[in-house]
C-alpha cells in the first residue's frame, strides 16, 4: 500500500477507508459528514490518490501523485470552487481546486453564486464517461448541499446508475440539507473536531499566547489552524473582532452594544463571524454567564437565518442581554 500522505487526525477514518481498499470492498459513493475546516477535502483527495496508486506499478507512484496533486490526472474530477462573476472569476485560481469545465458558468446571465446547478452536474456527467486509464476513476464533490434541487436530481441518477469504475467522493457540512435518497446510495463516513494535543504539532513554532488562542478559536477544526497560523493579518482581525465580542458582554451601554452588533444587519460571512465570536466569548465568561444570555443568543442565531427583519432582531437581542 502506498505511503500515507500527511493527514491531520481521523486515523479512524483513513483506517476505515484503506481497509475499503485492501479488502476489495471499495462502494461507489462516499459520503464524508462533518462542519467545515475538519479537514474532509483533504482526506478525500487522499482516498482519491490511494484509489488510482492501487492498480499502478510502483515506478508509476511519483508520477500519479504529481498528476493528482495539480490536478491533471485523467482519471480524478476535482468540483470545488466554483466560477462566480465578480466574486471568483480567476480561472487559473479555480483551476488549482476544481477541474471540471465551467466555462458554461461565465456566460449570460453569469453565475453569481457557489450554487452548483444543473449545468454543473451536466458538464461533469459528460467528463464522467469518458475512457479511464485505470481500474477507478474519481469524483470528489465539495460541499454538496450547494446544490440546486434540479441538480441533485440529476445527481441522484447518476448514482443510480454509476459509471463503471467511478468512485464519488463527496463532502458535505449539513447532513440534513442533502436528499435522503442520495444519502441512501452512499457510504458515509463522519468526521468530527479534533482534541488540542492533535491540534498541538501544528503550532510548535507560534507563541504560547498565539497558540492558545488559536486552538480556542479553531474549534478542533485544523484548517482554521493553518489558516490562521499562516496569516497574521487574519489572526490580527480575528483578535480584534473576539475583543469586539467580548465587550458585549461586559457593556452596560445600548448603544455601544448595538453599534458592536452591527455587521449582524447584513447576511454574509461577517455576520456569521460574529455570531462564532459572541458565542466563544459568553463561554469565557464561565459562571457568570446566564441561562437567559444563553437563550437570547441561541435564539438570535436561529431568527437570523429566517427572513425576519435583522436589526429589529439585533435590538431585540441586546435588550434582553442588558440589565
Amino acid at each position: 500500500m502506498p505511503k500515507i500522505t500527511p493527514i491531520i487526525g481521523h486515523e479512524s477514518q483513513c483506517k476505515q477507508l484503506l481497509g475499503d481498499i485492501e479488502s476489495d470492498n471499495i462502494a461507489h459513493a462516499y459520503l464524508f459528514s462533518g462542519v467545515r475546516h475538519l479537514g474532509k477535502m483533504s482526506v478525500a483527495r487522499w482516498f482519491a490518490l490511494q484509489l488510482l496508486l492501487k492498480d499502478n506499478p510502483s515506478e508509476e507512484h511519483e508520477k500519479i501523485k504529481s498528476e493528482v496533486e495539480r490536478l491533471v490526472h485523467s482519471d480524478l474530477l476535482v468540483l470545488d470552487q466554483l466560477w462566480m462573476d465578480g466574486v471568483c472569476d480567476d480561472w487559473d485560481i479555480i483551476a488549482k481546486t476544481s477541474n471540471v469545465p465551467q466555462q458554461h458558468r461565465a456566460k449570460k446571465p453569469p453565475a453569481k453564486t457557489d450554487i452548483i446547478s444543473i449545468d454543473d452536474v451536466r458538464a461533469m456527467q459528460e467528463r464522467l464517461y469518458e475512457t479511464g486509464t485505470g481500474t477507478h476513476r474519481c469524483c470528489v464533490i465539495r460541499s454538496m448541499e450547494r446544490m440546486q434541487d434540479a441538480a441533485a436530481n440529476a445527481f441522484l441518477k447518476i448514482l443510480e446508475e454509476p459509471p463503471e469504475g467511478v468512485v464519488f467522493i463527496i463532502t458535505t457540512q449539513t447532513h440534513s440539507m442533502l436528499l435522503p435518497t442520495v444519502i441512501s446510495r452512499m457510504r458515509t463516513i463522519q468526521f468530527h473536531r479534533l482534541g488540542y494535543a492533535e491540534l498541538q504539532p501544528l503550532l510548535e513554532d507560534v507563541s504560547e499566547d498565539d497558540a492558545q488562542f488559536i486552538l480556542h478559536l479553531s474549534q478542533g477544526a485544523p484548517g482554521t489552524v493553518i489558516t490562521l497560523k499562516s496569516d497574521s493579518d487574519l489572526l490580527r482581525e480575528r483578535r480584534l473582532l473576539h475583543s469586539k465580542a467580548a465587550s458585549f458582554w461586559k457593556s452596560k451601554s445600548l448603544r455601544e452594544k448595538l453599534d458592536l452588533l452591527t455587521p449582524l444587519h447584513k447576511r454574509g460571512i461577517e455576520s456569521r463571524r460574529l455570531l462564532t465570536h459572541l458565542s466563544l466569548a459568553l463561554r469565557e465568561q464561565g459562571g457568570t454567564a446566564t441561562p437567559a444570555q444563553v437563550a437570547a443568543l441561541t435564539n438570535l442565531s436561529r431568527d437570523l437565518e429566517t427572513n425576519a427583519h435583522r436589526q429589529l432582531l439585533t435590538q431585540k437581542f441586546v435588550l434582553n442581554t442588558t440589565e
